[in-house]
């Protein structure tokens, strides 16, 4: 029997047999079929199975999870959790209800170990009660509630503040409020602001900088709040290549607080350099949504974070935001609902949604279209065709001032979870751009957005930075953050941005979201989630028509 899978799971499947020969009669083919449905799972960026939900592909639903545990079981493949040391050479590790890699297993729990151990430890200069008590007073005179004061006195107790929130709960307010009690009670103390994407980078030091200047702060604090360096995690550790940074044990990060938000975005190879670069005395806050998608790459620390188990264990260093201050009308109602259907094993979200999206009011800043799934409806073209031809105006405009052209990148865009298929980021370039949607960059028509997708620490730019193509005393540039413009030569690997898939535009928002979402896709409300919570003011949400 050949191994079933793609040829990386072919090869590492043959590799284990021949290391690790069965010694249990007839159980090759259930091997293999773990190898493939390990691989899988890293591929779509999870780390093991969960022996609890349904079937893995390629994995036949009578063999799961009983035959498959027990031919790896018989067949010295597998190690429990909590009994690593006596199966050395397992590949395989069962722990609870999941089954991973043991190496994915190892990293894993080294660095929720690490994270837990910060959580119980307080800051190298203890605060005392009377401090912890008047930081709480202040927080509650900025208008903080009862649960973002409870996360301003975590950052003075813990090494580790977990700080979780959808949108419009508070958590821009709060990590202000936060850093500030920080400084005061440390005022030398080295502070920086990160993200796992330049988007979202710029878009905590705008938050953080706006509502440092509106708050009730003393000008000398919001002057130092407005001052603390923001960037992406990658630049913040000198990325060398892919998997490879210059700081770490051997050259740590010179802070002593350091704050990432979007932290859903965090993979854990990411998260375990962070953890080895960031010195032992320093403390970190992780700021997120956990009912965002996970990250592309393997390792959604935050959802291994919320576990019941694991928020538990934090105890006072995790703080969840519920309520919420900002009126975001249905969008923000159909969000909740999905919020708490975050299992991509549930049953199909819209199916859930229906009765509520069937019921939204005419003037609801959510509007459903069910659409056939063979062609891209023109209640999706049209809007972005009228804002195509809005930014190629202001591009061509002289006169138009750097920041208003990159603000007006942010009115409208349309996302789709997948790149290919009728409703996917392709079809939308071709649709718009033409025959120019897969020309050289220089030759796209003037106001285009373009995508970045390479890290380029010398040029400042980060992987999914987002400019727009302009013209400039007859030459074309690509204006990007800061003002800077750049020939579109150096960013020979860019793509057009009219549309996104919903993973790039993580860590972004858009006045208006037009949101496609394919047959395929429908299996997790994580999805549907980060797409509605782009939006700031409305959304289209596009579903394929029902059968008849």
């Amino acid at each position: 029997m050949s191994s079933p899978g793609t040829p990386l799971a072919t090869a590492l499947g043959d590799s284990l047999l021949r290391l690790l020969p069965p010694t249990a009669a007839g159980a090759q083919p259930l091997l293999q079929l773990a190898v493939a449905a390990l691989s899988a799972a890293l591929e779509r960026g999870d780390l093991g199975l969960d022996l609890e939900a349904e079937a893995p592909e390629p994995v036949p639903a009578d063999a799961w999870p009983g035959a498959l545990l027990q031919a790896l079981g018989a067949s010295g493949w597998l190690a429990d959790a909590d009994a690593l040391e006596q199966r050395p050479q397992a590949p395989i590790v069962r722990d609870g209800r999941w089954l991973r890699w043991r190496r994915w297993h190892l990293q894993l729990q080294d660095s929720l170990d690490q994270l837990l151990e910060r959580a119980r430890s307080q800051p190298e200069t203890a605060v005392p009660a009377p401090a912890l008590q008047a930081a709480l007073k202040r927080a509650q005179a900025a208008g903080l509630d009862q649960q973002q004061a409870e996360a301003v006195a975590a950052v003075l107790r813990h090494r580790l503040v977990l700080l979780l929130g959808g949108p419009g709960t508070g958590k821009t307010s709060t990590v202000v409020q936060l850093l500030a009690a920080s400084l005061r009670q440390w005022p030398q103390g080295r502070v920086q602001l990160a993200a796992p994407t330049g988007k979202a980078a710029t878009r905590l030091a705008e938050a953080v900088a706006t509502a440092a200047a509106s708050g009730p702060l003393e000008p000398a604090l919001r002057q130092r709040l407005a001052a603390i360096p923001c960037g992406t995690l990658h630049r913040l550790l000198e990325a060398q290549g892919e998997g490879r940074f210059r700081r770490g044990p051997r050259l740590p990060l010179e802070l002593d607080l350091l704050v990432v938000d979007e932290t859903s975005m965090v993979d854990l190879p990411l998260m375990a350099a962070l953890l080895a670069a960031l010195p032992a005395g320093a403390t970190l806050v992780l700021v997120g949504d956990a009912g965002q998608l996970p990250p592309v790459g393997p390792g959604a620390v935050l959802e291994e974070l919320c576990r019941p188990q694991r928020l538990q264990a934090l105890g006072t260093a995790a703080v969840e935001l519920r309520t919420a201050y900002r009126n975001d009308g249905a969008i923000a109602a159909i969000a909740g609902q999905l919020r708490h259907q975050t299992s991509p094993a549930s049953a199909d979200p819209l199916r859930l949604l229906r009765p509520s999206l069937e019921a939204l009011p005419a003037d609801s800043n959510l509007h459903w279209l069910q659409a056939p799934a063979q062609r891209l409806p023109e209640a999706v073209l049209q809007p972005l065709r009228q804002h195509q031809q809005w930014l190629a105006q202001l591009a061509a405009d002289p006169t138009a001032e750097p920041a208003s052209l990159l603000e007006a990148l942010e009115h409208l865009i349309a996302l789709s979870p997948v790149r290919q298929g009728p409703w996917g980021v392709e079809a939308l370039h071709r649709a718009l751009l033409g025959p120019w949607a897969k020309a050289p960059l220089a030759r796209w028509p003037l106001g285009t957005p373009v995508l970045n997708r390479q890290n380029r620490p010398e040029q400042g730019l980060a992987n999914g930075d987002i400019g727009l193509l302009i013209q400039r005393d007859g030459e074309r540039r690509v204006l990007m953050a800061g003002g800077r413009l750049l020939h579109p030569a150096r960013l020979g690997e860019a793509e057009p941005a009219l549309a996104l898939t919903v993973h790039k535009a993580q860590g972004s928002q858009y006045q208006r979201v037009l949101l496609l979402v394919p047959p395929s896709r429908h299996s997790d409300p994580r999805l549907l989630y980060t797409g509605l919570t782009r939006a700031r003011q409305a959304v289209l949400l596009v579903t394929p028509e029902q059968a008849p």
